[in-house]
C-alpha cells in the first residue's frame, strides 16, 4: 500500500499558469473584500445592505456554477478559465466606476461569477492534472492568490488617502489579466490531461452522469461552513478591529493583510503538510487553530493583539478551502467538473449567506456579538468532517 509520504509534487509551467490566474483571481477577492466598508461609506447604507454586495458575489457563483459543466464541455476549461478571467475585469471595473448601489451590486456578482468560472476550472485541472498530489497543489495554488492579497488591502488603503481614490485599486485586476495573457498565454495542460476540453479522448472524459452520495453533500456542507467563515474574516474583520481598537476605517482596512499574511504563510506549509498528512485529521487541526485566533481577535481591545488573532486565524483558514475542496473532489467519483460546479454553488451559498447574516447580526447586536457566528461555524465544520469519517 502507498503511503502518502510517498506522494510528489511536480510544478511545470501549465501549474504555473493556474497559480498566477489564481493571483489575479486575489486582486479581485481582496480587492472587493477591503474596498467594501469604503463603499459603504460611499454609499451610507447600513451593513446589513452592504451585505448585500456579499449575497450579489454569491449569485453570481451559483448562477455561473449551475452552468459551469455544460460550459466546460461546450468550450473546454481552457476558454472557461480565461473567459472567467476577462468577466471578472468587467466587473471590477463596473465597481471602480459605479456610484449607485444597483451597479455596484452589479459589478461584485459580475466580477464573483465570472471568477468562480477560472477559479473552480483550474481546481479541477490541479486535480486531475497532479492526482494523488492534488491537495497539495491545490493549497499551493491557493497560497499564491493570499500571498498576491497581501498587498492588495494596502493598495486600496493607499488610494483610499491619497488623491486618487479607493477605486483607482481596483485596476490592479485588468492591469495583472493583461499582462499574465501576454506573457503566458500560450500555455495550458498537455491535451491528453484536459478531460474537459471537448478534444479530449472519451477516455480521459470524466463521467457525467448519475448522482452524487451523502459523503459528497456532507463534504460540500463542510466546505460551505469554510467558505462562509473565510468571508466573514474578508468582509468583516476590518469593522470590528475599528470598532475595538478605534483605528479609523481606512487604516483599519489593513486588518485584511494581517488575515492573508497568517493564510500564505498557512497555505505555503500546509502544503508540504498535506503530502504528510491525512487531510481529514489536518483539516480539524485547521479548524482548531482559527478557533484559537479568532478568540484573541474577538476578545482584544489592542490593535497589535487583534493583528495578532487575525494572522492566526488566517493561518487556520489558509487550509480550509484547499482541504475542503479536495475533499469534495475525492467524494466525486471521477467526476471533477461536476464536482467543481457544485462546490461553486455550495461556496456561493456560502459567500451569500454568511456575510449577510453577519452584517444583519451586527446591525442588531453589534459586531462583537455577530462574530460569534465564527465559533458555531467551526463546530459545525468539526462535526462534518468527523461524521464523513465514520
Amino acid at each position: 500500500m502507498t503511503t502518502i509520504t510517498s506522494v510528489r509534487l511536480t510544478r511545470d509551467r501549465a501549474t504555473w499558469l493556474i497559480y498566477l490566474q489564481l493571483g489575479v483571481f486575489a486582486t479581485y477577492l481582496y480587492g472587493l473584500s477591503a474596498a467594501l466598508p469604503l463603499l459603504r461609506i460611499d454609499q451610507g447604507v447600513s451593513q446589513a445592505v452592504a451585505g448585500l454586495h456579499g449575497t450579489a458575489m454569491a449569485a453570481g457563483a451559483i448562477l455561473t456554477g449551475l452552468a459551469l459543466p455544460w460550459l466546460t464541455r461546450r468550450i473546454g476549461r481552457r476558454a472557461v478559465t480565461w473567459t472567467g478571467l476577462a468577466g471578472m475585469n468587467v466587473g471590477m471595473v463596473t465597481v471602480a466606476a459605479g456610484e449607485a448601489l444597483p451597479v455596484t451590486l452589479l459589478g461584485y456578482g459580475v466580477a464573483s461569477g465570472m471568477g468562480s468560472m477560472a477559479l473552480y476550472a483550474g481546481m479541477a485541472v490541479l486535480s486531475d492534472h497532479h492526482g494523488p498530489a492534488g491537495p497539495s497543489a491545490i493549497s499551493e495554488a491557493n497560497a499564491v492568490c493570499v500571498t498576491v492579497g497581501i498587498a492588495v488591502p494596502f493598495a486600496v488603503s493607499f488610494a483610499a488617502q491619497s488623491a486618487l481614490g479607493w477605486r483607482a485599486a481596483l485596476l490592479l485586476n485588468p492591469v495583472a489579466t493583461v499582462l499574465l495573457a501576454l506573457f503566458m498565454g500560450r500555455v495550458w495542460i498537455p491535451a491528453r490531461e484536459d478531460s474537459g476540453a471537448p478534444s479530449a479522448a472519451p477516455t480521459g472524459v470524466p463521467a457525467i452522469g448519475g448522482r452524487f452520495g451523502g459523503r459528497f453533500y456532507l463534504a460540500g456542507t463542510v466546505l460551505l461552513c469554510c467558505v462562509a467563515m473565510e468571508f466573514c474574516f474578508n468582509l468583516w474583520a476590518a469593522k470590528l478591529v475599528s470598532d475595538q481598537t478605534g483605528l479609523s476605517v481606512e487604516v483599519a482596512a489593513t486588518a485584511l493583510t494581517a488575515f492573508t499574511a497568517g493564510m500564505a504563510a498557512g497555505r505555503w506549509g500546509g502544503a508540504r503538510l498535506a503530502l504528510r498528512l491525512p487531510p481529514a485529521s489536518l483539516l480539524v487541526g485547521a479548524l482548531a487553530l482559527t478557533g484559537a485566533g479568532w478568540l484573541i481577535f474577538w476578545i482584544s481591545a489592542n490593535p497589535v493583539l487583534s493583528y495578532l488573532g487575525l494572522v492566526l486565524s488566517g493561518l487556520g483558514v489558509s487550509m480550509h478551502f484547499p482541504l475542503a475542496l479536495s475533499r469534495v473532489l475525492a467524494a466525486s467519483g471521477g467526476r471533477p467538473d461536476r464536482a467543481s460546479a457544485v462546490a461553486s454553488v455550495f461556496s456561493g451559498v456560502a459567500v451569500g449567506a454568511g456575510p449577510f447574516l453577519l452584517g444583519a447580526l451586527a446591525d442588531g447586536f453589534g459586531t462583537h456579538q455577530a462574530f460569534l457566528m465564527v465559533p458555531v461555524l467551526i463546530g459545525l465544520a468539526v462535526g462534518g468532517v468527523l461524521a464523513s469519517g465514520r
